[in-house]
């Protein structure tokens, strides 16, 4: 059975306060409670101060480019779907620059885990508005606050039938860590989008504006209810709940596949002299 240690990563270089540190340290908790050990997980980010998570962990990581880490997962997750993949975006990194990728991981079901840390800024390049800024928010480069409307991800993504929807608080350790156990043994792409503040550049959304405002759902909750699941994703401001907002049972993209239930991509023999008949029908 894995141990934290088995997990020890480099220091984190995150500033002090930051959200992102009660969030790895609640992952890592998670992934041992499930009894995942390091080699069994691979852990992919792109751009941005949550895409440094997999500095911070030892398993298996691979660290790609902005708004990219879902294309790069996805295709790990075909090629061997024995290993665990989870995804780690900032809300700038795949609500913004990624969103084309999101919308369509979420469309196929890959069963991928994907942890959002959203503090409503691009912590990294020091505070400008990121999707997930309220609306009217002043930042550095909108000195006149923010015009565009506020992406909603929860919205998005029951809009878009995706098959695990939740919301956590990095402030709510206890109740994130259900949560991440949750998406990793929901079969199927599962989206947690986590309230992190940013100390150092979001003076509005700060811990104890969260505390005032954010709710556990009720026990009766029925989240494969999808009209009460939109519903209860368009809740946003004095009060906002967290949970699983939605969840479906639809197969997974890998399901699909019949070359996959033999063996995973990388266990295959590859006969190259096939390769040559199949390129003829290109001539």
């Amino acid at each position: 059975m894995p141990v934290l240690d088995d997990y020890k990563g480099q220091s984190p270089a995150w500033c002090p306060g930051c959200g992102n540190f009660s969030i790895l340290k609640t992952f890592k908790d998670a992934v041992v409670d499930l009894g995942i050990e390091p080699h069994q997980l691979m852990v992919v980010s792109g751009i941005g101060q949550a895409a440094k998570f997999p500095h911070y962990i030892k398993c298996n990581t691979f660290n790609g480019l902005h708004g990219r880490a879902l294309p790069v997962a996805t295709g790990i997750r075909l090629a061997n779907h024995h290993l665990i993949v989870a995804a780690v975006a900032g809300d700038g990194d795949c609500y913004g620059e990624g969103g084309n990728h999101l919308m369509h991981a979420m469309r196929r079901n890959v069963n991928v885990k994907l942890f959002v840390h959203n503090n409503q800024v691009y912590g990294l390049t020091k505070g400008q508005a990121s999707p997930t800024t309220s609306e009217g928010t002043v930042t550095k480069n909108q000195p006149l606050g923010v015009f565009s409307e506020q992406l909603n991800p929860m919205a998005l993504a029951v809009a878009l039938d995706c098959s695990f929807v939740a919301r956590g608080f990095s402030g709510d350790q206890v109740h994130l860590k259900s949560l991440i156990k949750g998406a990793f043994n929901h079969k199927g792409f599962s989206l947690v989008d986590i309230l992190q503040p940013c100390v150092s550049f979001n003076k509005v959304n700060t811990y104890e504006w969260y505390r005032q405002r954010v709710y556990h759902m009720e026990a009766d909750y029925e989240p494969t209810d999808r009209v009460k699941a939109f519903a209860r994703a368009l809740e946003w401001g004095e009060r906002i709940p967290l949970g699983i907002i939605y969840r479906n049972s639809r197969p997974a993209f890998e399901e699909r596949f019949p070359m996959l239930q033999e063996s995973a991509l990388v266990r295959q023999c590859l006969d190259l002299s096939k390769l040559s008949g199949i390129l003829k029908e290109f001539y």
